[in-house]
């Protein structure tokens, strides 16, 4: 697997995941012909500010948010000559938010940031949770990858 992330800081907050991490939670989140082929995408941690004004303009909620997915679409004139970027798109996350939810969670913080990473990767690939259903897969498939990486199961106290 040919994974490249792009590791953008826009706060100084610490301790944040290191790019090795990085790789390793997307890496376990990809599915399918993703986890053979070239991906590229960009990891971007952020301060309350920019999660809020990014979740207004692109969600219309009004607050920051743990985690941010943004899906590339590929421009319909590449597809059409049958070339393909291997850009997966861009995950963006409050820095201030993992923090406060592993605290009120009694998470590990490492934990947290592996299971939003995680989370936010399936929603690049298409993954949901609007519906029952797809929630259901999408949180299955999460617990999966996560006791894979040798995580607890980050559902176990949201029943």
């Amino acid at each position: 697997m040919m994974l490249e992330i792009e590791l953008q800081w826009a706060v100084a907050e610490e301790p944040l995941p290191s790019l090795e991490q990085c790789h390793r939670w997307v890496g376990a989140a990809l599915q399918g012909d993703l986890a053979k082929q070239p991906v590229e995408m960009v990891v971007r941690m952020v301060d309350a500010e920019e999660s809020q004004a990014l979740n207004r303009d692109y969600r219309g909620m009004d607050k920051p948010t743990n985690v941010l997915s943004f899906p590339f679409e590929q421009p319909p004139g590449l597809l059409e000559l049958g070339e393909e970027l291997p850009y997966l798109g861009d995950l963006v996350l409050c820095v201030e938010v993992v923090a406060r939810e592993a605290a009120e969670q009694n998470k590990s913080l490492e934990a947290h940031w592996a299971h939003l990473i995680v989370h936010g990767t399936l929603h690049l690939q298409g993954f949901d949770h609007i519906e029952e259903a797809e929630a259901e897969e999408m949180e299955a498939l999460e617990q999966q990858i996560m006791q894979a990486l040798g995580y607890p199961d980050p559902y176990a106290d949201d029943e």
